[in-house]
């Protein structure tokens, strides 16, 4: 007689390393402050979302929207491209 193990696996385990909460929806911070534009000369605000090693930090970790990620992403290259951000660090 087969039993039911509940959505776990054969060691007992949960399929998803036992997390079953859904995470909380971040909220984009340029729509909060309601910006028009980001300005690629605001290097503080770009640290932020770049990491350690220069990358720039995806959507779904930085909480933007799309349409903010999207001019993020261009300031911050514009402020590379004038070595206001480093492209890598050493």
């Amino acid at each position: 007689m087969a039993r039911d193990n509940g959505n776990k696996d054969r060691d007992g385990k949960r399929p998803n390393g036992g997390r079953n909460r859904k995470m909380k929806r971040k909220i984009c911070s340029f729509c909060m402050e309601k910006s028009e534009s980001i300005d690629y000369k605001d290097i503080n605000k770009l640290r932020k979302y770049v990491t350690e090693r220069g990358k720039i930090l995806p959507r779904r970790i930085s909480g933007n929207c799309a349409k903010h990620q999207r001019e993020l992403t261009i300031a911050i290259k514009r402020a590379r491209n004038i070595a206001l951000l480093p492209f890598t660090t050493e």
